[in-house]
């Protein structure tokens, strides 16, 4: 797993809050709250990551504000071994390429948030069998061991809702943005 390769706790927390969702970006003070750890470790941890390049920075009204280095070379790969470690590549493998009339998907609640947690949050947008889901969805639980609720709208309601629905933290995963 991660944590064997990666001893901190608190550089996981770090990845997966800037390397599953490359629209996260938070300042020190907020990660503090978020991860109920100290600054000073949370600190530390930015440096180093940001020394390595996988972090960038910038002040910001006098508040240093930090977000992945998309650029960076190994962002790709640790992208793809973040979603492996959340199982959001079962998801994505098992249920959204299964379902044919999927016309978009997306990740939400905590871990669009880039916070660890045993809850995968989707929204989905399209005419969808629900029973089929529903079978598809039972399956991936079973594989990753954790719970997966969705939020399903037609593509009539999605566009009508869309502006108040992608303003709240999300990761696109599939289909049309």
């Amino acid at each position: 797993m991660l944590e064997t390769l990666i001893t901190s706790k608190t550089r996981i927390k770090l990845l997966l809050k800037f390397f599953l969702n490359n629209q996260n970006s938070s300042y020190l003070k907020k990660l503090e709250a978020e991860f109920a750890d100290s600054s000073n470790g949370i600190r530390v941890e930015l440096n180093k990551l940001e020394e390595a390049g996988l972090l960038v920075s910038q002040v910001v009204s006098n508040k240093k504000l930090y977000h992945a280095n998309s650029a960076n070379p190994i962002y790709k790969e640790l992208h793809i071994l973040l979603l492996k470690y959340t199982g959001l590549d079962q998801v994505i493998d098992q249920i959204l390429n299964q379902l044919g009339e999927l016309e978009s998907a997306y990740l939400t609640g905590t871990l669009a948030h880039g916070l660890d947690s045993k809850n995968i949050e989707v929204m989905l947008v399209g005419d969808l069998n629900q029973g089929y889901l529903q079978q598809l969805i039972a399956k991936v639980e079973s594989l990753i061991q954790k719970k997966i609720s969705y939020q399903l709208y037609s593509s009539y309601e999605f566009q009508i809702q869309k502006t108040t629905l992608l303003n709240q933290a999300h990761l696109h995963l599939f289909g049309e943005a």
